[in-house]
């Protein structure tokens, strides 16, 4: 791929099915098994055919978005050759896009934030379709997008929420456009003529017009799509990634005083004692941890918590929790950054 390739990772979105998390960070800047959801994504583009010849370009929203994200990656991935393009108004994915014009030519891909799958993406080197969308069976596709194929496997339109569920090929937000050039010119048709669901403009809706106009998109199948868009998705996605190599318990075994069910992430600046840890746990740096049991858990850094039981929740940073560890049920949390649960 002799031309640059150009990654758009639109995350402008209010986060909304996240919070409180959402109130104090962007959605992608969210923990899980140890990392950010974005650190995650990031890491999905090692396999790329030629990851140094690459452009990143960042949508985010106002605020939040335009002032955690660019410190956050110039922070994290100081070589990264990375554009930032904020969107003021929510109006849809190829809106988005259409913002970020000036950073399109050429070959590009467009992920969104919150998809994590397991994918190869070397194939890309020698991509001859126009376009590109990762799908994968599920078995109800009716609160999402699925693809719709002829009999020689190419896409025809995509359909949102389709009422029936004999065609159960999702598509899960990421997509390759040989010509971003010519995606961009679909963009702008489609805004001329007005085509939007709910007040917003439609990637899908987009692709379906560039397939009408002649080009040709085919189907990637993966077989592994994590989800960190909802709260429950998240402890989720938490539970398979410690799975698939994001656990250390190894190290946090070596804690005297602390009982390790793995798999868990425990961050090597977190100070843990006299507790219970695990299994699918993750705790991140900095945290103080006493006399404490946790289970199915994602604790974010310069966390306190003392004396408590805990499943099933999702505690944001710099919080404070203490409690009692002889009651029979233990708690299911979920609060955000800077807060503080305190039983008498």
């Amino acid at each position: 791929m002799a031309e640059t390739l150009k990654i758009v990772i639109p995350m402008a979105g209010w986060g909304t099915r996240m919070r409180p998390h959402t109130w104090s960070k962007p959605k992608p800047l969210v923990s899980v098994a140890g990392k950010t959801s974005l650190e995650h994504l990031m890491d999905m583009f090692k396999t790329l055919p030629e990851p140094e010849n690459v452009e990143y370009i960042f949508i985010v929203g106002p605020y939040l978005g335009e002032l955690q994200v660019p410190p956050f990656i110039k922070e994290k991935y100081p070589n990264l050759k990375a554009h930032f393009v904020v969107q003021h108004e929510m109006k849809g994915q190829s809106h988005a896009l259409a913002l970020a014009r000036e950073y399109l030519h050429g070959p590009m891909m467009v992920c969104f934030s919150d998809t994590l799958m397991e994918t190869d993406f070397s194939f890309l080197a020698n991509e001859a379709a126009d376009g590109v969308a990762w799908v994968m069976p599920v078995p109800d596709p009716r609160r999402f997008g699925v693809a719709e194929l002829n009999n020689d496997g190419w896409v025809t339109r995509f359909i949102e929420k389709p009422q029936s569920m004999d065609n159960n090929l999702v598509v899960v937000g990421c997509y390759y456009f040989k010509s971003a050039e010519k995606l961009l010119a679909a963009i702008d048709e489609q805004m001329q003529r007005g085509i939007m669901l709910k007040g917003e403009y439609f990637l899908t809706d987009t692709i379906t017009m560039m397939i009408e106009h002649g080009a040709k998109v085919r189907t990637n199948q993966i077989s592994t799509w994590l989800d960190t868009g909802t709260i429950e998705a998240t402890l989720d996605t938490n539970r398979i990634l410690l799975d698939r190599g994001a656990d250390n318990s190894s190290e946090a075994a070596t804690r005297p005083t602390v009982k390790i069910v793995p798999p868990v992430f425990i961050h090597p600046t977190a100070e843990v004692d006299s507790a219970v840890i695990g299994p699918y746990v993750s705790i991140g740096a900095n945290c103080k941890i006493s006399a404490a049991v946790i289970q199915d858990s994602i604790i974010e850094e310069g966390t306190q918590i003392k004396r408590a039981a805990l499943k099933r929740s999702l505690i944001g940073s710099n919080c404070h929790i203490e409690g009692q560890t002889d009651k029979e049920e233990a708690s299911s949390l979920n609060i955000g950054d800077n807060s503080s649960v305190i039983h008498p």
